[in-house]
Formats: C-alpha cells, structure tokens, sequence
C-alpha cells in the first residue's frame, strides 16, 4: 500500500486482484473494525447496566470511554486509506464538521487535513495515525484498562433485583479456567468474521474524484448520527453543543452521588428495568416522529423571521429538548418515586435508544440530497 493520491486505490485494487487472498485478508481487517466498534459499545452498555463503575472501577470508566474514542478514531483514519469516492467524500463531511467549532474550528480541521482541502498530505497523516499512533495508544490503555479489572478483583458478576452478592466469590485458575473459555470465545469471533468476510466483500468505488461529490454523501455508520443531528440543529449545536453535553454526561456517569450503590444488580431493579422499557418505547416512537416533523412541517425560521439560525434552529429546539429531559427525569423522580439510580439509568436509555434512531434514519433513510426515503426505494 502506498499512501499517496495517485497509488492509495490502485493499492487495494492490486491487493484485491492480484494477491494471493488479498481480498480476504482486506475483507477481514474491514470486518474485525466494524464488529469491534459493535462489540465495544456493547460491552460499555453491560457495564452501564450492570452497575459496574462504583467504587474502584469509577476511573476505569473513563479509560473504557477513551478506548472507544481511540476506536472509532482508528476505525476513521482507516476509513479514508482506500482513497475512493465513499471514504473521500465520507472523509470530507466529517472533517468540514470541524469548522462549525467557534474560533478553533478552522485551525483544528487544517491540522487534521494537513490543509485546506483533503489531500496527500491528509492520506499521510491518517496513514501514520492508524498504522503507528493509535495502535501504540489502544495497546496501552487495553493493558491499563485490564490491570485495573483485576485490581478490582475482576469484572462484577451481574445479578437479578433483590438477589445477594456473593461477598466471597468463588476463584477459578487462570489455566486452565480462563484460558480455555478465552480460547473457546475467540474461535467463535474468528468463525463469524471469517463468515462474513467469505460472504460480504469490503466495499470499494471508484477512485476519489475532488470533483463530484456522490448524492447522498455521507460520513461513516459510526458518524452519521451526528450528520442527521445536522439536519435538525443548527451546526453549533450539532457539531459542539449537544455533542459536548452528551461527552460530559458520560464522563460523569460514575460519579453522581446516586441513592446505593447499584454495583452487580442488573438494571438496578425491577422498577428500573421498567422505567428503562418505557424510555426505550418512548424514544423509539418520539424520534422517528420528531425526525418527521422537522423534515415536513417544523420550520424554525418561518415561525420566527429575522431572527439568527443560532436561536431559530439551535437555542429554541435545544433548550425545549433540555425541558422534555428535565421533565422525564422529574416525572420519573417526583410521581413514580424512582431512585437517582433508577431515574439515570432511565435517561440514559432514553438518550441512547433516540441517538440509535437518528443513526439507522442517517445510514437507512436518507437518499439523494439526504431527504426521507425507504431503503428499497434506492
């Protein structure tokens, strides 16, 4: 592979056609990526759920949360490689976000372009970030990540409500215990890429053309969330704003002084895997209808003429968001008596179930010029 313009695409094709299980091997590494952004979200959700960042594990939630940053960083820096239509322009949506960021904005989308436009100096940088920085920086806080899981004496064992931990659990060896189920649970993740990468090939078009930009043009799966966040809010609010409060409402996550310490107990209780349903229903239905509405009917600036996208499309729709999940999390606290415990837990679904809504409109639903479309329909 050659990380310049002109032999970054002939790379892979060469790879694909002309090397001995190239395309298999590209399929794999393609693959493993995605399924790892896939597994990772997973795994912070079962540690949410499961109560498992009390106590010791409080700073281990933080390393967990830069690893899937230095993840999906990892996952985007490869993504350009290819140097096709897709990645470049994906490249290109997701970098000119930056410029929506007040008075750095523009330096930082140059730092990370290596200029103005993407170009070969953009190739080499994300070049060297994938193969060389981000994997020394994933290695790293892996082993600091696993140290601390056994500092805390290993991962929480989830339980039902009501259920009593076990306050002397029972230890098993490393050999042969741990290793075998590790071995045994690895050969299955090998199984299922190698499936998918035998069935579904890595796609790749044709190569970047400055040019002409494809219709729709979007940024990667793992992104595109925040593209549809584009379409509903102004950009400040889009690109820094919302973005930003959601990183700080994780990066505090485990030190709110909730009501006990939930650790081990699975959705808190049985109340609060029932208010959790019902934030999952909620958002799952009021989304979709809001995403509807602001594509149809809502118009911001119609209703208030002369006034500042800033406030027409970002202050208003954003603190009348703010209201909606205050009044949630006090009706849940005031009416139904929840626990802190149990109304957090409740919002966070409720946020993560519509951000998961607004990624499948992104990825499924927009077709040229990104408007509402049914899948088939392309």
């Amino acid at each position: 592979y050659e990380p310049s313009p002109g032999y970054a695409h002939d790379s892979i094709v060469t790879l694909q056609n002309d090397v001995f299980f190239g395309k298999l091997i590209r399929n794999i590494h393609h693959w493993s990526a995605n399924f790892l952004i896939i597994l990772l979200v997973l795994h912070s959700l079962r540690v949410y759920l499961t109560g498992a960042y009390f106590g010791a594990r409080q700073f281990n939630w933080i390393i967990g949360l830069t690893l899937l940053l230095a993840v999906l960083a990892s996952n985007f820096t490869g993504y350009l490689l290819p140097w096709d239509q897709l990645s470049y322009w994906a490249t290109t949506i997701v970098t000119g976000m930056l410029s929506y960021v007040p008075f750095v904005g523009g330096w930082l989308q140059g730092v990370i372009r290596g200029g103005q436009e993407i170009n070969s100096a953009t190739l080499v940088n994300f070049y060297a970030a994938h193969t060389t920085v981000l994997p020394v920086l994933i290695i790293v806080l892996m082993g600091f990540h696993f140290w601390r899981v056994r500092k805390a004496r290993g991962v929480v064992v989830p339980r039902s409500p009501g259920e009593k931990s076990d306050e002397t659990p029972k230890f098993v060896l490393t050999l042969p215990n741990l290793l075998l189920r590790e071995f045994s649970v690895a050969m299955i993740l090998v199984a299922v890429v190698m499936l998918t990468s035998l069935v579904f090939n890595a796609p790749l078009g044709e190569a970047a053309n400055a040019g002409m930009s494809p219709d729709p043009a979007k940024a990667p799966w793992y992104f595109v969330g925040f593209q549809e966040l584009l379409l509903h809010f102004d950009p400040l609010f889009a690109v820094l704003i919302i973005p930003l409060a959601a990183a700080i409402g994780l990066l505090m996550i485990p030190y709110i002084k909730y009501d006990n310490d939930s650790s081990g107990v699975f959705m808190v209780s049985h109340e609060g895997r029932r208010m959790g349903l019902y934030a999952a229903v909620i958002a799952l239905v009021a989304t979709p209808v809001f995403i509807i509405a602001d594509e149809y009917v809502l118009n911001y600036s119609q209703w208030i003429p002369g006034v500042s996208p800033v406030i027409s499309n970002g202050v208003i729709p954003a603190a009348l968001l703010a209201i909606a999940l205050a009044g949630f999390y006090l009706i849940l606290r005031k009416k139904y008596s929840a626990t802190k415990n149990e109304a957090v837990q409740a919002l966070f679904i409720l946020l993560a179930a519509a951000f998961l809504v607004l990624t499948l409109t992104g990825a499924w639903f927009r077709g040229s010029g990104m408007a509402l479309m049914w899948p088939w329909n392309v």
